[in-house]
């Protein structure tokens, strides 16, 4: 079960048709927002400290402290409490080290299903998130966590069905809708639960620049990193990767990623997929024509040549904005290598 983050993902895409479309996208993300090849990378570090520094790491990447809340964006968080506890009873007891992982996720995916009287493809997701949070947290943490779960609210008190089918509405343009251009106005939702958890988007706007302008509440208070919006930004251009993020539905009506947006997201490490329209987004690069759910992660790094060692061109591209140390962190980032 010690397998290597590129042996989890290519399990993952293998079982990924049997998840529920609700989860899908949610899925795929959780795995790139908790990266095992980073944790190892910054665990066989001498200097952790050092290393963090070099890698501009901000905000909380340590899955030890988001045990039972770093899937709450999943339907599946729902079954949280039941897959820990069916991994607890299965890691006491465990013994083959030469375990078939995917036949492993099944089997707990199974048991759950079972004991929760849900589909298997609503309970496949969360139990892969459970294995690899058990691989990072170690078991002591993992068992100590109480496995807490939110109780479901807004478009997530629905069917899993339902919320596939409201995430891919657009709202209305009115009467007269098909004759507008440049003045539609669309929803990004950060946050199903909430019913202050979205923002509104003109037409072809950046969802970074959409997310500044929404200043109902203090953002800054809520996570350090957001100076404007709900999402985290310093630069705009693409080149400090605080606005990463994960889009859970609406990708195809996100523009296509371009090659500055496709070069920087291999230096900051956040693998994204090869699509035209992936999952994995730089905010301030993907420019909407509808209603988006996005998922934003608790932390953000510059680790692309260290952990991952895939980038020929380490050249950041100017920045335009004031954010003079983050850039010089940046820079020293991707000078140094493994």
């Amino acid at each position: 079960m010690q397998a290597d983050e590129k042996s989890w993902l290519e399990t993952l895409n293998q079982f990924l048709p049997d998840i529920h479309a609700v989860d899908r996208n949610a899925v795929q993300i959780w795995f790139r927002f908790h990266p095992l090849a980073l944790l190892r990378f910054i665990e066989s570090a001498e200097d952790k400290a050092k290393t963090l520094h070099q890698s501009a790491m901000q905000g909380d990447f340590d899955l030890k402290d988001q045990i039972d809340s770093s899937h709450k964006f999943l339907y599946g968080h729902r079954y949280w409490k039941t897959v820990k506890e069916e991994i607890e009873k299965r890691a006491e007891s465990f013994s083959d080290s030469n375990a078939n992982l995917k036949s492993e996720i099944e089997q707990i995916a199974k048991a759950v299903s079972e004991k929760a009287k849900a589909e298997k493809s609503l309970t496949l997701g969360i139990s892969a998130i459970g294995l690899m949070t058990l691989l990072q947290a170690g078991f002591e943490a993992f068992k100590a966590a109480k496995g807490e779960t939110e109780k479901p609210k807004g478009l997530m008190t629905k069917s899993p069905d339902q919320i596939v089918t409201e995430r891919a509405k657009d709202d209305s343009q009115g009467v007269f809708g098909f004759l507008k251009t440049i003045d539609k106005k669309f929803t990004v939702t950060w946050e199903d639960k909430l019913s202050t958890g979205q923002f509104p988007l003109k037409n072809q706007a950046e969802l970074a620049t959409a997310s500044a302008l929404d200043q109902t509440q203090n953002w800054k208070e809520r996570d350090e990193r957001c100076w404007e919006g709900v999402i985290p930004v310093e630069c705009r251009s693409a080149s400090c990767g605080t606005c990463w993020i994960g889009v859970i539905a609406g990708e195809e009506k996100l523009s296509d990623v371009q090659r500055l947006e496709r070069k920087q997201m291999k230096i900051f490490g956040y693998n994204q997929p090869d699509e035209a329209k992936p999952f994995m987004r730089l905010a301030c690069q993907a420019k909407a024509h509808g209603n988006v759910s996005i998922v934003i992660p608790s932390w953000n790094g510059v680790f692309g040549k260290k952990v991952y060692d895939n980038i020929e061109q380490l050249e950041l591209e100017p920045v335009t904005t004031s954010a003079k140390k983050l850039r010089e962190t940046i820079s020293e980032a991707t000078e140094n290598s493994k």
